[in-house]
């Protein structure tokens, strides 16, 4: 191989190495990190770039994605109770700001970890269970806000913090539980009492209002039979001269003796007892109920 040709091989070799030294690419949503000498020279974005060979190097690259970050704690709440917590964080690098995230903070995932378990642990013992519970979007806006505020130094950006678990003991939460379907028992015996109460009372209504209609129909059953009484006198003395009233009603009261007797004596499994006593006797229960009715008339006509 003649001296000539060599020397074009070795020139053809030293063009491709200086070649490859001098372009490179970068992946999408990354940025590399020219250093001259050692020293921060410029950012190369996506795609084909240029440096110059031996005198420029790519330091690393650094991803503009978002990164998840989750974090889980044990802390305590103010009535003494231990909650496990678990925090999400997304965060991203700032495109204007590689430069702080790539010399400034070596490793961003423990310090935004570290950061989170100091807020939260500062944070939850400060409330109840309940108040966890209720507030979790409180405590990931102040984890979201002090981590913006602390992380923009560096270059990074807070997208989002979210509270995505609070897990109390087993024995605290099968305790909320049973509080929970006790105070749920309460207000179903309350329903159940003014549900009764209310069935008590229409039923006393309804009573009322039962004896009020049967007093009533008492009340006017009595006016039809003094009126056929009084109608009937009237047609047995227009019948039979010379009868006093007197006699028609006692002619009247044995009548309805003798049908009530009789009507006692059509049912077989009649439980009436009846005391000893003689037809006789119903000259004084005429007395008695002629008194009555000559009573109640005159109190009648002197109201």
């Amino acid at each position: 191989m003649s001296p000539e040709l060599i020397s074009i091989m070795i020139l053809a070799f030293a063009i491709l190495v200086l070649v490859s030294q001098s372009f490179f690419t970068v992946s999408q949503q990354s940025v590399a990190v020219i250093e001259r000498f050692g020293k921060y020279a410029r950012c190369s974005y996506a795609g084909l770039n240029f440096k110059i060979p031996f005198i420029e190097r790519s330091a690393g690259e650094i991803s503009l994605r978002i990164y998840p970050l989750d974090v889980t704690l044990d802390t305590k709440t103010k009535d003494n109770v231990i909650v496990k917590v678990q925090v999400s964080v997304q965060y991203r690098i700032k495109e204007d700001r590689v430069y702080d995230a790539f010399y400034k903070l070596e490793n961003a995932r423990e310090q935004i970890t570290a950061y989170i378990l100091d807020l939260v642990r500062a944070e939850v013992p400060t409330m109840r269970l309940d108040d966890v519970f209720e507030k979790k979007d409180s405590i990931a806006n102040a984890v979201k806000n002090e981590l913006t505020g602390t992380m923009q130094e560096f270059g990074y950006e807070i997208v989002k913090a979210l509270v995505t678990n609070i897990d109390p003991d087993e024995k605290v939460k099968s305790a909320m539980n049973e509080i929970n379907e006790q105070q749920r028992l309460q207000v179903a015996a309350q329903a159940k009492g003014e549900a009764e109460k209310i069935l008590k009372v229409k039923q006393a209504e309804a009573e009322a209002e039962s004896k009020r209609l049967q007093g009533e129909g008492i009340a006017n059953q009595r006016k039809a039979i003094i009126a056929g009484l009084q109608e009937s006198v009237n047609e047995f003395q227009r019948a039979i001269p010379g009868v006093t009233a007197a006699d028609t009603m006692s002619l009247a009261l044995i009548t309805q003796y003798f049908d009530t007797l009789k009507e006692i004596g059509a049912h077989s499994k009649s439980n009436t007892i009846l005391l000893p006593h003689s037809p006789g006797g119903l000259k004084d229960i005429a007395a008695q109920l002629r008194d009555n009715i000559i009573t109640g008339n005159l109190a009648t006509s002197s109201e």
